[in-house]
């Protein structure tokens, strides 16, 4: 199987975030603030380690249909089909 890689020719699976689930039901941030792809956009969401990650947009992409990594902020991970969200660490 071959990697897709990004602008920088790093493997784009060094910037998807995997393994994410809705944060705690009833906190308020298991808020669904939107649809796509007609997947749920959730407010907040949190990684198998615990760690918590906050929707910040979505994922520019290059003319080419790749995402553009450069365009990620510190902190920031892309969760398919194409959300960015941002570590709250």
């Amino acid at each position: 199987m071959a990697m897709r890689m990004g602008a920088r020719s790093i493997p784009i699976e060094y910037y998807i975030l995997r393994i994410a689930r809705p944060a705690a039901q009833g906190s308020g941030t298991d808020t669904v603030v939107g649809y796509l792809a007609e997947q749920p956009i959730f407010a907040a969401v949190v990684d198998s380690a615990g760690a918590r990650y906050r929707f910040v947009g979505v994922a520019a992409r290059l003319s080419d249909g790749r995402y553009d990594v450069q365009s990620l902020s510190p902190g920031e991970w892309i969760l398919e089909p194409g959300l960015v969200y941002s570590s709250e660490r």
